[in-house]
């Protein structure tokens, strides 16, 4: 521990002594309070407070006797004979059901017994028992679930008030602040384990995925637990490892709670998550798709496919590059999918697009996103008829023979890339032949000339790339190519 030497002047008025000592003390005071925020002495107390929230989770489902994993023996040991031998025995039962159990771990948010553990902790469960720190058990139903944030809500009937936790502010969690984890790992049940902050906005597989990062020890049986701030409120629920044996490493990952909060809300009220929808294909804004489209910077992100549904009514179009959406600047597409799903369906938001050289607003209602999975989107595509080289293409207009080769719907229309050569930009950015081009500088492509006509126009414009629509398989995206000669 470093010290603070202060010396007070020996000679001076009294007034100036008097000052000199209040700073002395405000000067202790501060030393004092930095060491005890930077690492408490013991987190003892603060375990002690929430201990009795977090819950053990016991599921039991049954299944098929042969479902089971089998014993792995290696080749060659002297086990390999006993565990044939006990298979063969036991070959004539394989088919008899069995009840196969798991464990996990929750938290307690409300008195009256609502409980928030991983979705895949319960999943396909027809029981759930819930053992709380001091040994009581319940059984737990299932209020909802979420499989994109991997988030269940549970419920239990208790014949006293429960003793609960509250989610904190995630976004306000800092690298480097200090967390607790506590769970159930490996079935030992009520332990826990300390570490920070590692990062934040941590993306693993999932559209809405807000991970905080941590190296607090995070093993099986932890997924569900909470992760505290040392205030002793939720900041993230415990969900997976990175790890090469199945152990920790100290690369934990905990759902961040403002999401989590929210997911848990709708599971409250409506028994499932309503997300809002916008009815827009994205991708990224790169730089050269920026300086092709005449954007000041590399920002928003561009809207790839507009299928019937909100955006579409609202008047956006292919191309648009959205900006902004309900007041907040738009980065990414990550960031545009997480802001419309937490934006309550029905709701009318403002959405700034860039299209044509300038911005406007548009203003759309939101639909509701699980409604629209249920029904795949229709690409919308144009109509068309000597193949040509450009950019490193060889491009033929549609014919109907290409149609039926590659499977174009019939009013399918552009420009088939027939060949591509490796040693260009074209082929670097993933163009292949198959590839269908529909669009050049956000204008309809018929015929090669078309493209010439587009990549002229993108010259006498001082652009130095042009914006290709490209369509394989009925999924759009855009590319930018050089046009430099």
């Amino acid at each position: 521990m470093s010290s603070l030497a202060i010396s007070v002047p020996r000679r001076g008025t009294a007034p100036m002594r008097a000052l000199w000592l209040g700073i002395v003390a405000m000067a202790l005071v501060l030393a004092q309070t930095m060491t005890a925020s930077a690492r408490p002495d013991s987190l003892a107390d603060l375990a002690e407070k929430i201990s009795p929230s977090v819950v053990n989770i016991t599921t039991s489902t049954v299944v098929a006797g042969n479902a089971g994993p089998n014993p792995i023996v290696p080749e060659g040991s002297p086990f390999e004979d006993f565990f044939k031998e006990f298979q063969d025995r036991n070959r004539g039962n394989g088919d008899r059901p069995r009840r196969s159990s798991a464990l996990g771990s929750g938290f307690v948010i409300s008195e009256d017994g609502y409980i928030v553990t991983n979705n895949h902790v319960i999943e396909s469960a027809d029981e759930i028992v819930i053992e709380f720190f001091g040994g009581e058990e319940l059984e737990a139903k299932v209020i909802g679930t979420d499989p994109n944030t991997d988030i269940a809500l549970l419920k239990v009937t208790a014949d006293k008030p429960l003793p609960f936790v509250s989610f904190g502010d995630s976004d306000a969690a800092r690298v480097g602040d200090w967390v607790l984890a506590m769970g159930n790992p490996l079935g030992q049940g009520f332990s826990v384990s300390a570490g920070i902050v590692s990062a934040r906005n941590r993306a693993l597989s999932g559209s809405y995925d807000d991970y905080i990062q941590t190296d607090a020890a995070i093993n099986r049986g932890n997924s569900g637990g909470p992760l505290f701030n040392m205030d002793g409120n939720v900041i993230g629920v415990n969900t997976a490892i990175l790890s090469p044996n199945g152990g920790s490493i100290g690369i934990g990952f905990s759902m961040a709670s403002n999401v989590v909060s929210k997911v848990v809300a709708q599971l409250k009220e409506f028994g499932e998550t309503r997300r809002g929808w916008l009815g827009v294909r994205i991708q990224d804004v790169t730089d050269d798709v920026a300086e092709a489209m005449g954007l000041e910077k590399t920002a928003g992100v561009l809207v790839t496919d507009v299928p019937e549904g909100p955006a579409k009514e609202a008047g956006m179009v292919q191309g648009d590059v959205i900006l902004s959406f309900d007041g907040a600047d738009v980065s990414d597409t990550r960031a545009l999918v997480r802001q419309v799903g937490n934006t309550d369906v029905g709701k009318a938001v403002r959405v700034v697009v860039f299209r044509d050289g300038k911005t406007q607003t548009l203003k759309v209602t939101l639909g509701r996103r699980e409604e629209a999975e249920a029904v795949p989107a229709a690409a919308t595509k144009p109509d068309a008829a000597e193949p040509r080289e450009m950019l490193g293409l060889t491009l033929s207009p549609v014919t109907e023979e290409l149609r039926k080769e590659l499977q174009l719907k019939a009013n399918a229309s552009g420009l088939v890339v027939m060949d591509v050569d490796e040693t260009t930009e074209a082929y670097e950015k993933g163009l292949r032949a198959g590839d269908l081009i529909t669009e050049a500088g956000q204008q309809k492509l018929e015929t090669v000339a078309d493209l010439k006509d587009r990549v002229d126009e993108a010259k006498e414009a001082g652009r130095k790339s042009l914006l290709l629509l490209i369509r394989r398989a009925g999924e759009p995206r855009f590319v930018a190519l050089s046009i430099d000669e």
